[in-house]
């Protein structure tokens, strides 16, 4: 359908052009330098010693998890609003997944105080995902943790929505705020190689560790044998294969340099939303707008999500808006509600309350003021305003 505003926009030119055109006619496409200096420049980003690029973040949550010691048995905490690569990475080790509430209609970041009084023996991990790019409160978690004596649980980031983005404290950047952590480079994210993902960590052991689980387990790579910096391996640990090539690294490293202004053109986009959200208050009667009014950080603007009143039908808002030209989406159907998370208890009144009413807004660093309005009255006149 040719929409009058996208759900999102993607900026790739002829720089991601020349670099990809650039590593075929090098004659190596597979793990090489290029996907060295990629994770390189990613990890300065972020500012922490470590990054370990790989061909997906669904791939890199299930490797992130492993290398803390996730096994069959254990039991993961997430929260159930966020995308099912989350669960499903954690459940393909046959670890058990537990679901925490959000915070509130204000913070759909999964609640740090839920997310403790979930922790058990069995606690290997807790995953907290950074929600449309706003931090999750990963310090009130990891003082929980340190409260209870559980130092052996590890913090996950999924970082999917947030790179670039900040602290709730400002201290360091997501990415940087717990054990591991891992984003995605989709097609619809902040910054994209079509697929591939990047996992980044401040431990030494568990760079190691990464490193080894994305490649076979073997001690070295096929690039270290090209330049002869080794002529044999062997295999440590039993692993898979979750390495980027040579042309998503490349693209990568030029989309790197395109985040900090995509990022802020973002902003500026939610502002003019903010704005023509309240302008129209009267035509919007129920409408909430989550992440205002506190600190959240600073955030990468991955998405604009609001929620619709109470009661409305999300679907003939949508159809109303596809008729205007306008693409809208929800995230996420909650994990828990799917048939493959049946067996799964789950508690969530919070995230059962906002789930109907959640309704995902285009936003993206090519939006223009007239497209935003464009949208709000598209959504105003939706709702009957």
């Amino acid at each position: 359908m040719n929409w009058k505003v996208p759900l999102t926009d993607v900026t790739l030119g002829e720089e991601e052009a020349l670099a990809a055109a650039e590593v075929v006619r090098s004659g190596w496409l597979s793990q090489g330098e290029r996907v060295a200096a990629f994770e390189a420049a990613f990890a300065a980003m972020v500012g922490v010693p470590h990054a370990v690029a790989v061909n997906n973040c669904t791939v890199g949550l299930e490797v992130a998890y492993a290398a803390v010691g996730v096994v069959p048995g254990d039991e993961v905490v997430m929260p159930a609003l966020t995308f099912v690569a989350t669960a499903n990475a954690a459940r393909r080790l046959g670890a058990t997944v537990v679901f925490a509430d959000i915070t509130s209609d204000d913070d759909l970041c999964v609640d740090p105080a839920d997310v403790l009084a979930r922790v058990t023996p069995k606690t290997r991990a807790v995953v907290l995902v950074h929600y449309a790019g706003f931090a999750a409160d990963v310090a009130a978690v990891r003082a929980g943790l340190a409260a209870m004596g559980r130092a052996d649980v590890a913090i996950v980031e999924d970082c999917a929505h947030s790179p670039g983005a900040g602290s709730r404290d400002g201290s360091a950047r997501c990415g940087a705020l717990g054990d591991v952590a891992a984003f995605s480079f989709f097609s619809n994210k902040n910054m994209t190689t079509g697929e591939g993902g990047m996992l980044t960590t401040r431990r030494a052991d568990l760079d190691q560790a990464l490193r080894l689980l994305r490649a076979h387990g073997m001690t070295t790579t096929t690039w270290d044998r090209h330049r002869g910096h080794a002529f044999t391996y062997d295999v440590v640990r039993v692993a898979t294969n979750a390495r980027m090539d040579e042309i998503r690294a490349a693209i990568g490293r030029i989309q790197l340099g395109r985040l900090a202004e995509a990022n802020r053109r973002r902003a500026e986009a939610r502002g003019w939303y903010l704005d023509a959200i309240a302008e129209r208050s009267g035509r919007l009667s129920g409408l909430h707008v989550p992440f205002v009014g506190e600190t959240y950080g600073e955030s990468a603007q991955h998405l604009f999500v609001v929620l619709l009143p109470s009661g409305v039908e999300r679907s003939s808002v949508m159809a109303a808006m596809r008729a205007a030209g306008v693409q809208t989406s929800v995230h996420y159907p909650p994990t828990h509600r799917f048939s493959a998370y049946q067996d799964v208890p789950a508690s969530l009144p919070r995230t059962d309350a906002v789930a109907p009413r959640l309704l995902t807004l285009p936003l993206g660093p090519a939006m223009t003021r007239e497209q935003v309005a464009l949208v709000v009255d598209a959504l105003a006149d939706a709702l009957g305003g």
